[in-house]
C-alpha cells in the first residue's frame, strides 16, 4: 500500500473553497448574474469576496443556487424558492442530527448490556 500523504487537501477539493468567479458561476447554473445577486439579497449564499471585492462562490453555494433555480424554473418566486431551500437544509441537518444521536443511543445501550 502506498503512503498517505501528508498534505492538506487541494482548495479545490473542499467544497467551501470559494473557487468560482460571479460569471462562472452563472454560467455554470445556467443563470444570470443577476439571478446570483438575488440569492445573496435574499440571504440564501453569501458569497466570499476576493481582495479585489469580486464575489466567489463555493461548490456547495452552487449547489444550493441550483435547487433554487430549479424552483425558480418551476414558477416559484425567487424569494419563497430561498425559503424552501433554506428550510430543505434545515431540516436534512435535523435528520443527520436525530440519525447521530440514535447511532450514539445504540452504541450506549449496546455497550451497558
Amino acid at each position: 500500500m502506498p503512503p498517505r500523504s501528508t498534505r492538506p487537501p487541494a482548495p479545490l477539493d473542499d467544497d467551501d473553497y470559494p473557487a468560482y468567479t460571479m460569471g462562472r458561476a452563472a454560467e455554470m447554473l445556467g443563470a444570470t448574474p443577476a439571478f446570483l445577486r438575488a440569492l445573496g439579497e435574499h440571504r440564501l449564499i453569501t458569497p466570499l469576496r476576493s481582495e479585489g471585492g469580486h464575489r466567489r462562490y463555493s461548490r456547495y453555494q452552487l449547489r444550493i443556487a441550483a435547487r433554487a433555480r430549479e424552483l425558480v424554473d418551476q414558477g416559484t418566486p425567487v424569494e419563497a424558492a430561498c425559503r424552501i431551500v433554506i428550510l430543505e437544509d434545515q431540516l436534512e441537518e435535523a435528520q443527520r442530527m436525530n440519525e447521530e444521536l440514535r447511532n450514539q443511543r445504540g452504541a450506549a445501550q449496546k455497550s451497558t448490556a
